[in-house]
């Protein structure tokens, strides 16, 4: 049984553009945090100095991995086993290198522009009650300009994956969805915070209404979005805008409507939970890897579960093999 959208023979590769950013992972207390200068569970934008500052000072050893929303999304697909590619802005610096080795390491195909600038990257404190407390410099990925998109991007691709940060390079946003939308890609949005959406509330709507194909948020967003607090008219109203539409409940599991429908998919797992960086990142890959597949929606949402509850299992959004494999025994 398929999922109405893709089938046997259809393209499949899954493009995905969004900020070059590299995760710094570091578990520390939460006196640490409150000497930090950014409020626990929050996020504050640094100049890369202070960043290094805060790390050099940090009681904990650090882990440094890939990251930015888009780019978790992409390497999960791809680890799947799932046809990728990325867009995106780096330094020529050693993060920046770290980055591409990266994506060519998981067979993601790397449409990266360089620049002088340092390469993003974002220090994740993360405190024993597996909270985050982020500081944030975007670095090289805040300068791409929409000249940079190369003319091909999103030739072939079944998907295109836009990330919701790029909001704020409001003419860069704007010309992937027409490169994307002229290429004949279906074009997924994930709504990235709530704070994201409230800012930009009006040209959001206007946005997934004119473009959107696939409208993915969690109960945060899509409350802010819809001005519905309940849960089930927040989805309906996300169904209204696009096609599919999936809301994300946290430890409570996901609901996806299409078509009048809507399919209820159970956690993976609430236990051994560690760090929920990435978290939804990683279940939308589960979920598009399957889409493009031709599963039927409630196996993409088992799968896309089943990602969003390993990576939770682990320090940061870089989930290992042998999870890897108990994900792909869900394909099977």
């Amino acid at each position: 049984m398929g999922n109405g959208f893709f089938d046997e023979g259809d393209a499949r590769l899954v493009v995905g553009i969004g900020s070059v950013l590299v995760d710094i992972i570091v578990p520390t207390s939460d006196a640490f945090v409150g000497r930090s200068g950014v409020p626990k569970g929050g996020m504050v934008y640094f100049d890369a100095d202070t960043i290094q500052q805060v790390l050099e000072r940090a009681d904990g050893e650090a882990q440094v991995v890939p990251g930015g929303a888009a780019c978790n999304t992409i390497l999960g697909v791809a680890s799947l086993g799932g046809t990728t590619r990325f867009l995106g802005k780096r330094g020529q610096d050693e993060f920046g290198h770290l980055f591409e080795n990266d994506l060519n390491r998981c067979r993601v195909d790397p449409f990266l522009v360089k620049a002088p600038t340092p390469t993003g990257r974002v220090l994740s404190l993360i405190t024993p009650d597996t909270q985050r407390t982020m500081l944030t410099y975007l670095g090289a990925s805040a300068e791409m300009t929409p000249e940079e998109i190369p003319e091909n991007a999103f030739e072939g691709a079944a998907i295109a994956l836009v990330e919701g940060y790029l909001v704020y390079n409001r003419d860069l946003f704007l010309v992937a969805l027409e490169q994307a939308r002229a290429a004949g890609a279906r074009i997924v949005l994930d709504l990235a915070s709530f704070t994201v959406v409230e800012e930009n509330k009006a040209f959001l709507t206007d946005i997934v209404r004119e473009y959107v194909h696939i409208l993915v948020a969690n109960e945060d967003e899509a409350a802010v979005f819809t001005g519905c607090q309940d849960e089930t008219a927040a989805l309906e109203a996300l169904a209204d805008m696009a096609d599919l539409a999936v809301l994300k409940l946290g430890a409570r599991g996901s609901r996806i409507a299409a078509d009048g429908k809507v399919h209820a998919i159970a956690p993976a797992g609430v236990d051994d939970v560690v760090d929920t960086t990435g978290a939804g990142d990683l279940w939308a890959a589960g979920f598009l890897y399957g889409l493009v597949q031709g599963l039927s929606l409630e196996m993409c949402g088992r799968l896309a579960s089943a990602c969003g509850y390993e990576v939770c299992r682990v320090m940061g959004a870089s989930v290992p093999e042998e999870a890897w494999q108990r994900i792909r025994r869900e394909i099977v």
